[in-house]
């Protein structure tokens, strides 16, 4: 075994080798890499190509290939550069997963790319991106078919472009095939591809923070129904419900079965419970808890009573005997315990009481009584001067407002009294008066 491939530390023996290149979607794990023998079991490989595209291939000429090989494959017309993912006895398996029935479909690998081919291969790839806006406006412009160019995947000879569309229905674009061929002077094809395919191809970060589930493992679409969010009790909010692709979300299937299988395990919504004072109508449930929450209106929540799944079988089974209990409750759920997550026992509004609490304080400190006033200077005799100044400043206010009880003087009464003041001397651009001197005396 050669134990250079093998990681250090709390990794415990974990084979670095079987891990893939981290930029290419859809990779898989080969946990047989460290096996002795694993390569040579085979001589199939996985050959990965842009986005999501993989191909299957037979090492015929023996070549040493592990991961991340570039090689160049055989293809129709020509050859294609690809990356190898997955060598040994893993790829039969991903072959069977892919639904590969003839060995016919199953291509030769040429050899490991040299210079020259990853020139032509980087040659053909900047030419995808003006190819494909260049398509869209043939489409929109001189054909006007209702479908839309997604991608556009050029060979590793440039000998060949494959256009993937979507389209919401059939669409006849044999016309379309030969303007392309005329335009970029390849060979066309054209391949449909969904919604979910589409936002596999491009990628992205869904609400829960982690990278698409189809650009990194999902391979295989199953559809989605919205009677998977009845199960598990989701809003039916077209918004939440729907990612990325604007399609409903496939890790809605990843837990129905669970709330399928829990579900069976609980009473009947449609049952009302009975009791001596009134009955209890269904109002929401907490699935994989067993926990059903009864109010006594049938259409709002009015007196909310959360039961166990045991709890109501039995109180179903007295109901039925023709007993009602006194209460819906046992005897040791009756004084609930109270939460212990911290936030769920603060309140949004708690720092709005302490804004009110302060805006008093000042209130008081201001107009309050005379006592309390000199109870905080014996307490801060520092702040003396400050309030004294604060003071003096509002006697000022109140001498001026005295003075102009109908507030601010009209603008005519203002002009009269400049004019009284420069006939006076006695203005703002007056010469300063020089003291009388004993001459002028």
């Amino acid at each position: 075994m050669d134990y250079k491939f093998k990681l250090n530390g709390p990794c415990r023996g974990l084979c670095a080798k079987g891990c893939g290149r981290q930029n290419k979607q859809l990779n898989t794990y080969d946990y047989l890499a460290d096996i002795p023998g694993n390569a040579e079991s085979t001589d199939l490989v996985e050959v990965q190509f842009k986005n999501t595209r993989k191909g299957y291939y037979h090492n015929s000429n023996h070549l040493t290939l592990e991961k991340g090989d570039i090689v160049a494959v055989e293809a129709t017309p020509g050859h294609d550069i690809g990356v190898v993912t997955l060598t040994g006895r893993l790829v039969p398996l991903q072959i069977k997963k892919a639904n590969l029935k003839s060995e016919q479909e199953i291509k030769r690998v040429y050899r490991k790319a040299k210079p020259v081919d990853l020139e032509k291969y980087e040659e053909a790839k900047s030419r995808e991106h003006d190819t494909m806006i260049r398509s869209r406006q043939i489409i929109a412009k001189d054909l006007g078919l209702q479908m839309k160019i997604g991608d556009v995947e050029y060979q590793g000879d440039g000998n060949k472009a494959i256009f993937y569309y979507i389209a919401d229905g059939r669409v006849d674009f044999r016309q379309l095939i030969k303007v392309l061929a005329d335009a970029f002077l390849v060979r066309i094809e054209m391949k449909q591809i969904g919604a979910r395919q589409e936002a596999g191809r491009i990628g992205g970060i869904g609400p829960c923070g982690r990278e698409l589930c189809c650009a990194t493992w999902m391979k295989n679409f199953v559809s989605v129904s919205t009677g998977a969010a009845r199960y598990q009790d989701i809003s039916l909010n077209p918004q939440k419900l729907a990612g990325q692709c604007a399609k409903l979300k496939c890790c809605m299937n990843y837990e129905v079965n669970t709330y399928v299988e829990a579900g069976k395990r609980l009473p009947s919504r449609e049952i009302t419970l009975q009791t001596k004072d009134a009955e209890y109508y269904f109002f929401k449930s907490d699935i994989l808890a067993g926990l059903f929450t009864y109010s006594t209106d049938k259409h709002m929540a009015a007196n909310l009573v959360t039961l166990s799944s045991s709890r109501i079988f039995e109180i179903i089974g007295m109901n039925r005997r023709g007993e009602n209990p006194e209460r819906l409750e046992n005897e040791e759920h009756a004084n609930p315990s109270q939460a212990s997550d911290l936030v769920e026992q603060e309140s949004l509004t708690r720092f709005d009481k302490r804004r009110k609490n302060k805006g008093k304080r000042k209130d008081n400190g201001g107009n309050g009584n005379p006592q309390n006033r000199n109870a905080q200077k014996k307490e801060n005799p520092n702040n003396e001067r400050q309030e004294s100044g604060n003071g003096s400043n509002r006697d000022r206010r109140n001498r001026n407002r005295n003075r102009e009880p109908n507030g601010n003087r009209n603008g005519s009464e203002r002009k009269e009294q400049n004019k009284t003041n420069k006939n006076n001397g006695t203005g703002k651009n007056a010469a300063p008066q020089t003291p009388p001197t004993e001459k002028n005396a």
